[in-house]
């Protein structure tokens, strides 16, 4: 009866939980670029690894911007790539992009090292971070610079979104993803605790180089978002902003196998011991104990039946409390559609939580090639 109660607690908090990020996501504001009277030198960075299947999807979608040409540059940070990367954005250079190779020393954190080496050289005062796998809207650049323009926010996390085949794994990811989108503006616009993602960043150069870049946070092979999100947060708090803006979605492939999907997210979860923002800890550990207190449920059936109804309902009251908020953001996202598979990914996603939480902090991870702990 102790674990039914815990149980029914749980819910409860979560409940709540769900409720405060709905209320916040709903009270981010639908932002439509303005016409804004200057135009930003804008630095896009893009740190690259083994990207030639990618890179020139990205570079065209960059070519087709609606900002003006003369007024971003775009710089690409080889980070010890052993394919063609390198060869084919040198074959793209043009007047605003230019492939830089620092002498930097192959660590297993030298993604940041890449992304400073970039900024030391931009010219922007705007820097515009995102990935060598992502396409970029057309409005993408001019929404950013009309944000920063009108808020004057010092650091502005972005919507990213996963695309997807009809494989149940990459429709698991899109969804699941969907729901860590949603959580980051929530929890941007409650100034609740920092979340962002790398594929979609954008900061001014002068406020990367008064924290420091990632000075302190530079051994952690992952965290060149979040971790600098909350340097700059202890800074600037009110300056800190989420840009909820359909012209600003970036798009990124999830991954095509079960391994490569499990590899990212213990590299996500890797950071969690990081964390210098005690908020985000204390969430984090509050949902993994809420998705492994399903486990024991089923655990404890072999024992009492009972707890197995328990699970069930656990399920789907779970799958209740998290809907309206996932309705939300899927309508935001124009995903409405894979909403039909939320319930029944729920015991996976509980699966998935508990197995990645423990092995992000117990073992090791492949990355690109590299062996990172």
């Amino acid at each position: 009866m102790v674990l039914l109660f815990i149980a029914v607690v749980f819910l409860a908090v979560y409940a709540c939980l769900l409720l405060y990020y709905k209320r916040c996501w709903d009270a981010l504001p639908h932002y439509v670029p303005k016409v804004v009277h200057r135009n930003a030198f804008i630095s896009v960075v893009i740190p690259a690894r083994n990207e030639a299947a990618n890179i020139t999807a990205l570079l065209h979608s960059l070519s087709l911007q609606s900002y003006p040409q003369t007024h971003f540059e775009v710089i690409v940070v080889d980070d010890f790539s052993t394919d063609d990367t390198a060869l084919i954005v040198k074959e793209r250079s043009s007047s605003n992009v230019r492939l830089i190779q620092p002498n930097l020393a192959p660590l297993a954190s030298s993604k940041k090292a890449a992304i400073e080496a970039a900024v030391q050289c931009a010219k922007g005062e705007l820097i515009v971070a995102t990935d060598a796998d992502c396409i970029v809207p057309p409005g993408w650049l001019t929404t950013i610079n009309d944000f920063y323009i009108s808020t004057g926010a010092v650091f502005i996390a972005a919507p990213v979104k996963f695309t997807y085949t009809r494989s149940i794994l990459q429709i698991f990811q899109a969804l699941d993803f969907m729901v860590l989108q949603g959580i980051t503006g929530a929890a941007v616009s409650g100034s609740f605790h920092s979340m962002c993602n790398g594929a979609n960043l954008a900061y001014t150069k002068a406020v990367f180089e008064e924290v420091d870049g990632f000075k302190g946070i530079d051994q952690v092979a992952s965290g060149d978002d979040m971790l600098l999100m909350h340097k700059v947060w202890q800074q600037y708090p009110k300056k800190v902003q989420y840009l909820k803006s359909q012209q600003a979605v970036v798009q990124t492939s999830s991954m095509i196998s079960w391994k490569a999907f499990f590899q990212q997210r213990i590299r996500w979860a890797s950071k969690t011991m990081h964390y210098q923002d005690k908020r985000v800890f204390a969430v984090l550990v509050f949902v993994y104990a809420f998705n492994v207190l399903f486990l024991v449920l089923l655990a404890a059936g072999f024992f009492s039946t009972t707890y197995w109804k328990a699970a069930l309902l656990y399920w789907i009251v779970k799958t209740g409390i998290e809907l309206p908020f996932l309705y939300a953001v899927s309508k935001f996202y124009q995903e409405k559609q894979l909403l039909r598979y939320f319930f029944f990914f729920q015991p996976l996603h509980m699966l998935y939580t508990a197995s990645v939480g423990l092995l992000s902090q117990l073992g090791k991870y492949e990355w690109k090639g590299r062996i990172t702990k």
